[in-house]
């Protein structure tokens, strides 16, 4: 069993930066794919960006295209997000989310491990 922990969220200001990090237990994210979701108040879980740990493919919504870069950690078991020039629109609750079978999805169903999310709050 993967357990999947995020941290890094936290308060800033319109254009300021975040570094967000998704930690595996139980074994290393060689072979998976693993992505970042969001989910605003009131609004669906949304797919952010994804990446595939063996050949470092990677993939952005539009949305965050630009601003945000997913990278593997050096550690084998991390994956960070950086989000740089956020906007009040990115205030949400990041959740990591990984693939075993190593497959970039937008969709919730691809992914088989879920952390429980990390709060992010963009002010004005």
């Amino acid at each position: 069993q993967v357990q999947l922990v995020e941290s890094g969220g936290g308060l800033v200001q319109t254009g300021g930066s975040l570094r967000l990090s998704c930690a595996a237990s139980g074994r290393t994210f060689r072979s998976y794919a693993v992505a970042w979701f969001r989910q605003a108040p009131g609004k669906e879980r949304e797919f952010v960006t994804a990446i595939t740990w063996n050949d470092n493919n990677v993939y952005y919504a539009d949305s965050v295209k630009g601003r945000f870069v997913i990278s593997r950690g050096s550690a084998l078991n991390t994956v960070y997000l950086q989000m740089n020039s956020l906007k009040p629109e990115d205030t949400a609750v990041y959740h990591c989310a990984a693939d075993p079978m190593g497959r970039i999805g937008v969709t919730q169903a691809y992914y088989t491990y879920w952390g429980q999310g990390t709060q992010v709050t963009v002010s004005s």
